[in-house]
């Protein structure tokens, strides 16, 4: 189904991750023999569309003790979106307001294929977990506002919490703060597609943040470029199924 390019859309941030086996050195101490030459390597395949590096203030832990940690990033522009964040172990994509999901699969695809490439011992390159992950957000006033009553009314999420636990108590039925979190087994793909609803904020401003996830890990996922990619396919295409039956009706309105 083809769906409308949303002009308001609330993503607040887009990230594609991919993560392979560490060497396990003694109990809790992982690494990746080829993590230092895989920094250059990596940039070498992509510095023509990232060409600004970054080093993060993890890249000063030891290598041992910080696997699937980022440590460093090769931006678009100098401070700019979309990015690739690289550490021991993991490889990600991310991107903002300027997202559009035909350029963030292309991106993804790239992305792929220069790991396989710069990975210098890529034929035992073991992929361990893949992970779709949007974040969107919408301004609350918590304070103001009933948020059960606008997760029932607005996105179809019937939360109910007993109403005698506030009575004769001075508590306050409506929640200054939330995290809700969900997990459903997925069969296409195969894994987990997880949600969470919870109170953050988007610019400084009180905010109403849910995530929609989908995550495969070791067992349900392929070493194989093309299936990654006809992965990402599945992922994306169930995110955006239930992305849009969550807003139908008044917030795809205002998302228009």
């Amino acid at each position: 189904m083809v769906r409308k390019v949303l002009r308001n859309k609330p993503l607040m941030e887009a990230i594609f991750e991919l993560r392979w086996e560490l060497r396990e050195l003694a109990p809790g101490l992982k690494s990746d023999p080829h993590y230092k030459i895989l920094i250059g390597s990596l940039y070498d395949r992509v510095k023509d569309e990232y060409p600004f590096h970054e080093e993060l203030p993890t890249a000063t832990i030891p290598d041992e003790i910080s696997g699937y940690i980022v440590k460093h990033r090769f931006r678009k522009s100098e401070n700019g979106w979309p990015l690739i964040q690289l550490g021991p172990g993991v490889v990600t994509l991310n991107d903002t307001e300027g997202y559009v999901w035909e350029d963030f699969e292309g991106r993804i695809s790239h992305l792929v294929d220069a790991i396989f490439e710069a990975y210098p011992d890529s034929e035992n390159l073991k992929v361990e977990g893949l992970l779709l992950r949007y974040i969107d957000a919408i301004d609350f006033d918590f304070e103001k506002n009933d948020i059960f009553g606008f997760l029932e009314e607005k996105m179809k999420i019937n939360i109910v919490i007993h109403g005698k636990l506030f009575e004769d108590t001075g508590v306050r039925e409506f929640p200054e703060n939330i995290d809700l979190r969900f997990s459903f087994p997925s069969t296409n793909p195969r894994g987990v597609v997880r949600l969470r609803f919870a109170h953050g904020k988007r610019k400084e401003v009180d905010a109403f943040i849910w995530e929609t996830i989908v995550q495969s890990v070791k067992g349900d996922v392929s070493n194989i470029k093309e299936e990654i990619v006809g992965w990402v396919e599945k992922a994306h295409s169930l995110t955006d199924d239930w992305f849009f039956k969550i807003i139908e009706g008044e917030l795809l309105r205002r998302f228009e």
